[in-house]
């Protein structure tokens, strides 16, 4: 089981149970997870935070929750503060405005930034794929690259 905070549109927290996260995403899909306060479907993840004290968690709070389910010893809580919506925000920019100004190379992209790095090409901003054991030989090899911010989609 784990248990997602999320936030509607409206700015409602809530937590809600699922078996695991196929289970949200599926549920999701299927326009079944929605804010017990408003009924809306425009609901996204909330930031986990790290797991709290049992007795922090005793404490009831006056929005409304999921139905009652066995609560583990231990279990992250949400926190979205207005920064970390900021912080969230200016990570898609940062992820937009690199995908708008480079060339997506896709899974070419061992190949082709290891050609720009032994000058065997012109140098320019690419993006693309690469496997853990790539990355790793890249990183090896000297080439300096970055993994692009992995943001949820909107209604995530």
């Amino acid at each position: 089981m784990i248990k997602y905070a999320l936030v509607c549109e409206r700015k409602h927290n809530f937590e809600i149970w699922f078996s695991d996260s196929a289970d949200y995403d599926r549920q999701r899909k299927r326009g079944l997870v929605t804010c017990p306060v408003c009924d809306t479907k425009k609901v996204e993840k909330a930031i986990m935070a790290p797991a709290i004290s049992r007795s922090a968690r005793k404490r009831k709070s006056d929005a409304p929750s999921a139905p009652a389910v066995e609560v583990p010893a231990s279990a992250p809580v949400a926190m979205i503060s207005p920064q970390e919506q900021e912080f969230r925000a200016k990570l898609k920019e940062l992820r937009d405005h690199l995908t708008k100004n480079a060339d997506n190379v896709g899974r070419r992209f061992p190949e082709e930034a290891r050609k720009m790095h032994y000058g065997e090409i012109e140098h320019r901003s690419i993006y693309g794929e690469a496997t853990p054991e790539e990355a790793k030989e890249l990183r090896d090899e000297g080439i300096e690259f970055h993994p692009l911010p992995i943001l949820p989609d909107e209604r995530n």
